[in-house]
């Protein structure tokens, strides 16, 4: 749903009090995210529990131009019963991985073409489950059963043949990835970030050769067109420059430049005294890419687990202090573009 009423004034402040990170890590061999989780419940004396997590992938199948897909991660609970970090996979992590090690510790993707259908199989299926057996309450709606496959596949289909949905056994050492992401953060976010960092890197977690870190902001901030123009500005008008400023990673994957339309109408005299409804109608007819250098896709009315707009472009770190003088830094080329 689009925002129509018009938000307070934009400061760097309000834009970035609450704050969510993305850090993208690496276990050393031997170790995965299934085993950091275990050992960050014991530590901050809570427990953690598997769970599916939603991505998705291009393809080059005709027709079907996207997979969406289920892997296995893990919430971590503090003592207090709060979530304190997720920790899932991340297709883009590929470089540092054998990939022809065989599957081990049970890692599987469920994958289908149909959101709706991944949605389902999350909400009705136990991520506990094994491969062989995970569909099975998605198969008990339609009727039929799950079909064993060769090459570690299972696969339902409907009662007239059409695929539902497909696991597979997951090799390659993707249970090394792990993408660890932060609740909203608020106040001196460094001593929760280290919580969780500072354990990973003494049990060997390092950066990947891909590594990014994605910083959520805020989403409301920013619905006001003097908002929008700053964020443009900040990140769209020299992006090379603000690659060097903030040492964005050249061998990152999935980033994109802000969509030119946006780029050319956030620059043009008077935008920034449009109607925010207007601007946000404006947004909605974009094709905002989510993966570029800035997913502004919130504030064009895209639904999602988080309203933020995401800057992608931070390098890899598994430094809290590192990671919050970077935040800081976006906050001062917001200053800076106002």
């Amino acid at each position: 749903m689009l925002t129509m009423r018009e938000p307070s004034e934009f400061t760097v402040q309000r834009a970035l009090a609450r704050v969510g990170y993305e850090v993208e890590l690496l276990a050393p061999p031997g170790e995965s995210r299934a085993s950091l989780a275990e050992r960050l419940a014991r530590l901050l004396g809570g427990r953690h529990e598997r769970i599916f997590h939603h991505d998705t992938e291009l393809t080059r199948v005709k027709g079907r131009p996207v997979f969406h897909h289920l892997s296995l991660g893990h919430d971590v609970y503090g003592a207090d019963g709060d979530v304190r970090c997720r920790l899932v996979d991340d297709i883009t992590i590929i470089a540092d991985l054998d990939d022809r090690a065989e599957p081990t510790g049970g890692l599987y993707r469920v994958m289908s073409d149909e959101r709706r259908i991944m949605n389902l199989v999350e909400r009705i299926a136990n991520p506990e489950a094994d491969a062989a057996s995970v569909l099975e309450p998605l198969a008990a709606l339609y009727g039929t059963e799950v079909e064993p496959g060769k090459a570690g596949l299972t696969q339902l289909r409907d009662q007239y043949g059409a695929s539902v949905a497909v696991v597979a056994q997951q090799g390659g050492e993707r249970e090394r990835v792990c993408e660890v992401i932060f609740p909203p953060l608020t106040g001196e976010a460094g001593p929760q970030l280290a919580a969780v960092l500072e354990p990973a890197r003494d049990a060997g977690f390092r950066v990947p050769a891909e590594a990014a870190v994605h910083v959520h902001l805020d989403a409301e901030p920013f619905r006001s067109a003097p908002a929008l123009a700053r964020l443009v500005r900040a990140f769209g008008s020299d992006r090379d420059a603000v690659h060097e400023r903030l040492r964005t990673n050249p061998r990152c994957r999935r980033l994109a430049p802000l969509a030119p339309a946006l780029v050319a109408e956030a620059a043009a005299p008077g935008f920034g005294r449009r109607p925010w409804g207007d601007v946000a109608a404006w947004l909605a007819t974009l094709d905002l890419a989510k993966h570029a250098d800035v997913n502004l896709r919130a504030l064009a009315g895209h639904r999602s687990a988080a309203d933020t707009v995401e800057i992608r472009v931070l390098p890899g770190s598994i430094d809290a202090d590192r990671i919050r003088a970077a935040t800081a830094e976006i906050g001062t080329m917001l200053a800076e573009a106002g």
